[in-house]
Order: C-alpha cells, then sequence, then structure tokens
C-alpha cells in the first residue's frame, strides 16, 4: 500500500502543468523594436524608388557617353528655337516651331580631340554657332 501512495505521488508531480508565465518584454524596448524595424523598411523601399528614377544616370556615369547630344541652343521668339544636335561625329542644325521640327543643314563633321574632350570641326577651324546660323540664312 505505501507502494500505491510514493506511485501516486510521482504521478502528480509529473502531470502538474506550471502555471507561472514567462515574463512580459518591456513596452519600450517593443516600440523600439518596431519603429526601427519600420525605418529599415521605409528606408530600402525610397532607396530602391530613388535607383529605378536614376538608373539612366547612373548608367551614364560609368563611363559609356551618350552619342547624341544638344550641342547650343538659341531661342528665336516665344516658341522658336535653334539648335545644333551631334550624333558620334556628325553635327546638324535643327530649327523647332509649333508646326514641327525642321532640319535646316548638316554641318560639318567633328572630329574628336585625342584627349576625348570636345569635338572640334574639321573644316577650316572650328565653326561657332553663329556662323553656322548666318551661313544657312545667307542661302535662304
Amino acid at each position: 500500500m505505501l507502494f500505491c501512495l510514493a506511485a501516486a505521488g510521482l504521478r502528480a508531480d509529473t502531470n502538474s502543468v506550471a502555471l507561472t508565465a514567462p515574463p512580459m518584454p518591456d513596452a519600450a524596448v517593443s516600440l523600439f523594436r518596431v519603429m526601427g524595424a519600420l525605418a529599415l523598411v521605409l528606408g530600402l523601399f525610397l532607396c530602391g524608388v530613388w535607383l529605378f528614377k536614376n538608373w539612366q544616370r547612373l548608367a551614364v556615369q560609368r563611363g559609356r557617353q551618350p552619342k547624341l547630344n544638344i550641342l547650343e541652343s538659341r531661342s528665336l521668339g516665344a516658341r522658336q528655337a535653334v539648335f545644333v544636335v551631334g550624333y558620334e561625329q556628325q553635327r546638324f542644325l535643327v530649327a523647332t516651331s509649333p508646326a514641327g521640327v525642321n532640319l535646316l543643314s548638316h554641318l560639318p563633321e567633328a572630329e574628336v580631340e585625342p584627349d576625348g574632350a570636345q569635338p572640334v570641326a574639321t573644316a577650316a577651324g572650328p565653326m561657332s554657332f553663329g556662323q553656322a546660323l548666318s551661313a544657312v540664312l545667307k542661302r535662304k
């Protein structure tokens, strides 16, 4: 009988559930963790948006120069302008107006300087914008 009472006592100890709950974390620490995670997610999102908007500018800065450039421009009035447009070594004089875009003239081809700086005209000396514009206007 003594054996039964001892066995019953062991069973009661092994089947008992602990009624004490684990301690709750501090509210300030939890709030700090949530705000830190929110700041990290917002920072990653804004960085992604900036990269998405500026990926072309970053690609140009890696050393690849754009082939199409507006070398010079002059406004002729409210909605009219004249542009010198360069594509690789070719140069064109282009006019814009409300009616559209017109090619005025092909300009002398440009030659790249040895240091890779600005193109220089291969005709008799570099032709300025004013000289090119006056040459086109004299032809008309």
